[in-house]
């Protein structure tokens, strides 16, 4: 990292000046393969999980949180009526520093350049909304959590830039881990930040967007279900629409994916939701559906124009684009772009077989379970001489009740860890297999450390042998049990399309972020602009002026890439919707309440 300034723009006059840090204080990338992230990722799922199916917070929520029945973005902070409206979309963020801050620099200029495919170079202009997509922090939701990997970079990009935005955020399944009451907390309440200014009161909103757009963000949970208020909250919205209105729809997950790559996973439930709130909610088809949780670049378009973009770029490890192969829909909607390129992703999946660099405390995990499932075998071979054959570790490992069960285990646990995507029976086989695989490596590392040590220290004193087995257990578990697991996810992505979450969390790749700049302009069009970041700065230097950021990326870091457009803007027309079919009410009609721009809304 390179030395920078230590000049503090925010000295207090008459106070002298204070140090300024050389380096951000941001977190690293989650390694979400250290055994203790893995451990409490998966208690607070379960609890969540469990209490989510039982207790649902939005239930609650609708009854003591009133919220208007949408926020008016149709004229400006003078009253006027606005001509055009900019706006941002980001979605899975508040991951590692370095990619977090990379798109929250980004999206806080106040005018960016963006140079696309074919040469030609767009000026865009920062969003006076910002729409947060789901999947706000990570691994799980907690104020700290909150607070270090996703306030604070953005703190760090808008402190000297432009007006803050006007905050909304809709909820992913990493939210929901404290029962969404951090996310609440920080988004739900009127809390002012120097990044942005929130105004939603519920985790779902609908926004009225100048020349007849509609945007609304919905909550699925983890259940991905739209429970009961929030159907009649929709209805009430759809009311206010006329036939010439359209709408774009924010969801934490892209249904339209799902339903087609784990047909086996009961995604088709959160489909039939979608197209309920889409069909018979609204009335009308949606011009536009953006979502995350998958953390890359991926459009789909069908003969009409509609779109279907998922972006879920904002910070968090990169998602594979090259499998489950997913160029078209049954609904007549074509893949159209990928970013980054299927052949890039599938290159970048071999970076498995260095499975320890990335994941050095998951060796610690397999060091101590090859020792474990060893050491008793090594012994019983030592105290009966120097030299045994690979048959008389599987004599010893019969023997050995300890061992043996532990093989069971790491067996058992490799079987539920294997992806059932395409079928019971290749989770059987897979798991299976790669837990024989394990256990195997463990037995020929025993056979080898009681070779080895047997070798170095003779026939003599066996306590010497064992402690020296037992290290020799630890430093072969600790190299081939990271390296099998590489192997395998390699393997099961590249050839049979499964694992990609877990092949590439492993990775965590900070690089190819992306976000939605999004326009609406006098003529009622509108014009997504995808912007992606190939490789994000790894070195920072503080701002020079009151006018910068906190922290700008380093010059020297030359294999930086700037913001550019991932493919030419799309223009989305506003076309005749389908009549209306939207059934009466479930509740009295709601009163529009104006949004006012920077005020309380309720």
């Amino acid at each position: 990292m390179a030395q920078t300034r230590t000049v503090d723009v925010h000295a207090i006059p008459g106070r002298g000046v204070a140090p300024q840090p050389t380096a951000p204080p941001g977190r690293k990338m989650v390694c979400w393969f250290n055994p203790s992230v893995l451990a409490k990722a998966g208690v607070k799922a379960l609890l969540s999980g469990t209490i989510g199916k039982q207790a649902d917070r939005r239930l609650l929520d609708a009854v003591a949180s009133p919220q208007h029945l949408f926020f008016d973005l149709t004229r400006d902070d003078a009253g006027r009526e606005r001509e055009e409206l900019w706006f941002d979309y980001v979605a899975d963020l508040g991951d590692g520093w370095d990619s977090t801050y990379a798109v929250a620099l980004a999206v806080s200029q106040a005018e960016l350049s963006l140079k696309g495919p074919t040469g030609t170079t767009h000026v865009t202009k920062g969003g006076e909304v910002l729409v947060f997509g789901g999947d706000e922090v990570y691994p799980t939701a907690s104020v700290d959590e909150y607070q270090a990997r996703t306030v604070r970079p953005y703190e760090a990009a808008m402190r000297h830039g432009r007006q803050r935005p006007h905050l909304f955020a809709v909820p992913g399944n990493h939210d929901w881990y404290d029962g969404l009451v951090s996310f609440l907390r920080l988004f739900c309440q009127g809390r002012e930040s120097v990044a942005w200014r929130t105004h939603q009161r519920r985790s779902y909103f609908a926004i009225k967007l100048p020349r007849r757009w509609w945007l609304l963000g919905t909550d699925i949970q983890l259940e991905s279900d739209i429970d009961a208020a929030q159907v009649e909250f929709f209805e009430n919205v759809a009311k206010q629409m006329s036939d010439e209105d359209r709408v774009i729809l924010c969801n934490a997950e892209p249904e339209w994916i799902y339903q087609q790559v784990k047909p086996h996973a009961g995604r088709e439930f959160l489909d039939n939701n979608i197209a309920f709130l889409e069909q018979l909610v609204l009335g009308k088809k949606v011009s536009v559906f953006l979502a995350g949780d998958l953390h890359h670049y991926r459009r789909h378009e069908n003969e009409e124009g509609r779109q279907k973009i998922v972006a879920g770029g904002g910070g968090a490890f990169m998602h594979p684009t090259h499998l489950p192969r997913v160029d078209s829909r049954p609904d007549g909607y074509e893949l159209k772009e990928s970013f980054p390129k299927p052949e890039v992703s599938r290159r970048l999946t071999w970076r498995n077989l260095g499975f320890l660099g990335h994941n050095p405390w998951f060796g610690v995990l397999t060091g101590i379970l090859y020792a474990l499932l060893g050491w008793g075998i090594v012994a019983d071979l030592n105290a009966t001489g120097p030299s045994h054959t690979f048959v008389n570790v599987l004599s010893g490992l019969i023997s050995n009740s300890g061992s043996l069960l532990l093989s069971a285990l790491l067996v058992m646990g490799m079987f539920g860890f294997a992806d059932g995507r395409r079928g019971a029976w290749w989770r059987r086989v897979a798991g299976i297999l790669h837990g024989c695989a394990h256990v195997v490596a463990a037995l020929l590392l025993t056979w080898l450390a009681s070779a080895i040590s047997g070798a170095l220290l003779g026939g003599g004193e066996t306590l010497r042998r064992d402690v020296a087995s037992g290290l020799l257990l630890f430093a072969g578990g600790f190299l081939v049990g990271p390296t099998l697991m590489g192997v395998y996810l390699l393997i099961s992505l590249n050839v049979f399309g499964c694992h990609p979450n877990e092949a590439f969390s492993a990775l965590a790749i900070p690089d190819w972020k992306n976000f939605l700049r999004l326009k609406i302009d006098r003529d009622g069009q509108l014009t997504v602009y995808p912007v992606g970041i190939r490789r994000v700065p790894r070195a920072w230097k503080a701002g020079d002026t009151v006018r910068e950021p906190e922290w700008v990326a380093d010059p020297k870091d030359r294999a930086a890439t700037p913001p550019e457009l991932i493919e030419e803007p799309i223009v989305v027309s506003q076309t005749k919707a389908p009549p209306t079919k939207v059934g009466k009410g479930r509740t009295e009609h709601l009163r529009a309440s104006a949004f006012v721009p920077g005020g309380a809304t309720s």
